[in-house]
Formats: C-alpha cells, sequence, structure tokens
C-alpha cells in the first residue's frame, strides 16, 4: 500500500506540475526575463503556501463523518475528470502563450508563494483530492499518509524546478513535447479521477 501512495502521490503531482496556471505563469515570466539561476529558489514556494491549505483542509475534514467525506472524495473525483477534459481541450486548441504572459514578476521565493495562496486550485485539490487521500493513507498506516505527502511534494518542487530550468535556459519545449506532457496529464487525472470515483462507489456500497 506504501508503493501505491507514493505512486498515487507522485503522478498527481506531475499532472498538476504540467498545467498552465498562476504559479506556471509567474515562473516562466521570472525565468526567461531574470534567468534561471535567480528563479530556481521559487520553485520551493508550494511548500510554504500550501502549509496553510493543508491544515486547514485537514482540520475540516477531520470533523466530518465518512459518508461526507466519501462525498467529498466522489467531488475530487469529478472534478479530477473535469481538469482531465480542460486540459485536452486546451491542448487540442493549442496554446499561444497567452495564459503564460504576466505584466509583474515574483522577485522571491515568498511572492512566489503569495501568487499560489491566491490561486484556488491548491484548496480545491487539497479539500476534495489530497485532504481525503491523505486521510485514508494516515488511516491504514500514518507512514503512509507521510510517504503521500512526500511524494506529491517532491515531484511537484522538482517538476517545477525543471520548469524553470527548461524556459529559463531558453531551450523551450517543442509543441511535440508539450503535447505529449499535456496528454500525460490527461491520462493521469482520468485515471485517478475514476480510482476516487469507484473508492466512493465501494463505500456506498458497503453501506446497502
Amino acid at each position: 500500500m506504501l508503493i501505491k501512495y507514493i505512486g498515487i502521490g507522485g503522478s498527481l503531482a506531475f499532472a498538476a506540475a504540467v498545467q498552465p496556471g498562476p504559479l506556471q505563469a509567474y515562473l516562466l515570466t521570472r525565468s526567461t526575463s531574470m534567468g534561471w539561476k535567480k528563479t530556481l529558489p521559487a520553485s520551493f514556494s508550494p511548500l510554504l503556501s500550501d502549509g496553510p491549505i493543508a491544515l486547514l483542509a485537514l482540520l475540516v475534514l477531520g470533523r466530518l463523518s465518512p459518508i461526507m467525506q466519501s462525498v467529498l472524495r466522489s467531488a475530487g473525483g469529478f472534478l479530477l475528470l473535469y481538469f482531465a477534459w480542460s486540459t485536452l481541450k486546451h491542448n487540442q486548441h493549442g496554446n499561444d502563450g497567452s495564459s503564460t504572459r504576466s505584466d509583474k514578476t515574483p522577485k522571491t521565493i515568498y511572492e512566489a508563494a503569495v501568487v499560489n495562496l491566491l490561486n484556488p486550485n491548491p484548496y480545491l485539490s487539497w479539500a476534495l483530492i489530497l485532504g481525503p487521500t491523505v486521510m485514508a493513507a494516515w488511516k491504514e498506516a500514518p507512514g503512509t499518509g507521510v510517504a503521500f505527502v512526500a511524494a506529491f511534494y517532491v515531484t511537484m518542487v522538482s517538476m517545477l524546478a525543471l520548469f524553470i530550468l527548461f524556459f529559463g535556459s531558453a531551450r523551450f519545449l517543442s509543441p511535440k513535447l508539450q503535447s505529449l506532457l499535456m496528454l500525460i496529464s490527461v491520462i493521469i487525472l482520468a485515471v485517478f479521477g475514476v480510482y476516487q470515483l469507484v473508492i466512493s462507489a465501494q463505500f456506498f456500497n458497503g453501506l446497502l
């Protein structure tokens, strides 16, 4: 079970990191204008911003009944499927770069963390996807829950660092490679969306 949750954590982080978003937009702007060396520390910004979000989500989830937790897991499954669909749609229409431009450039890791704090995606992810998964893993063994979170953030930081290195060194990803990464992200999101729904369905079937 430990390996399973490590795989889930790493896969979800990969899917989240390669999708265009506010944090990626800021990192792109900074890395292309200031270079990868000055931008690289900002890859650790989720470690600063997600702590309060995760704590809030887990405190709230801990007070919910198993039925409500399962309902949230189902909502998370549908959210992942929606992310898969929107990512696929984005990939089909192509990306002209408008979603990754920004007028302002974060100068420190703290500013990048603020960008992520103002992004609704971490809140949704922790409330509907990561939070319920952490609690399920923790019930099996505390170490399993810790391993899941560690796998998620090690992968997230690593992917953001690679993102900065690619764009900061002016070696832009080819359209084919961008499409491949997006396709992998779509598959991962869809698979884990279905997984969330199956787990929830099994729970409700057990109540009948």
